[in-house]
């Protein structure tokens, strides 16, 4: 697939030892935390060239429908990268794994019918730059589908949110923060916001920092908008 002009890094996020953790972590939460559901309600009825960032391990993979002629999975973390390639292989759709930053997507504008982010705009270095770059990829009128963890809860949540964020959450989890607002972050990049709803990760059991989810689908204006 053509690339921009630019040379992109191929290893521009380096999380080892995070990234061994969130595999294993990931794959037990398909069921206990009811992840894989999450991922089928995300993905349903996309269809054409769809660009994902922030693949990690590729568990989305396996839940995008047969509609779907394309995935194009930009990951720029090593290890997370080689298994998502790995997951690529057992998918029933073509997929083509591609390092890369969110902030400088390796692939040419309006080239895409949607666009996933799942759990990826906590860790990225500049939200805004990433959004601005996924709207440049997407065709006028191309669709997002997005789930996020971010702020939520009452004013000692909040309190507690901020303070991770700024002592030591990034530093254990990947560049990871608990209190950005991916909605607002959408909005602000000039998406039009579709139908989302309020989700707790896990349903049952305790409320954590990383707990307030948000999914839902947002829309790059048509031409002219």
């Amino acid at each position: 697939m053509p690339l921009r002009s630019g040379k992109v890094p191929r290893d521009a996020v380096h999380h080892p030892l995070f990234a061994r953790c969130y595999a294993r972590a990931s794959v037990a939460a398909e069921t206990r935390m009811g992840m894989g559901r999450i991922r089928e309600r995300l993905l349903g009825g996309l269809s054409g060239r769809v660009i994902e960032i922030g693949a990690g391990n590729g568990l989305n993979f396996a839940h995008y429908p047969g509609t779907v002629a394309e995935v194009v999975a930009i990951e720029p973390e090593r290890r997370l990268r080689h298994l998502a390639v790995e997951a690529a292989l057992r998918a029933e759709v073509p997929v083509d794994v591609v390092p890369g930053a969110a902030e400088a997507l390796p692939v040419k504008s309006e080239g895409f019918d949607a666009a996933v982010v799942s759990l990826v705009l906590c860790s990225v270095r500049d939200v805004p730059r990433a959004l601005g770059e996924l709207r440049r990829v997407l065709r006028p009128g191309g669709e997002v589908r997005f789930f996020e963890h971010g702020r939520g809860g009452g004013r000692a949540m909040g309190f507690t949110q901020h303070a991770l964020d700024r002592t030591v959450w990034p530093l254990l989890s990947g560049g990871c923060h608990v209190a950005r607002e991916p909605v607002r972050a959408l909005r602000d990049a000039g998406f039009e916001l579709g139908p989302y709803r309020r989700v707790l990760m896990p349903e049952q059991g305790p409320t954590l920092p990383t707990s307030y989810c948000v999914l839902g689908t947002a829309w790059r204006p048509a031409e002219g908008l």
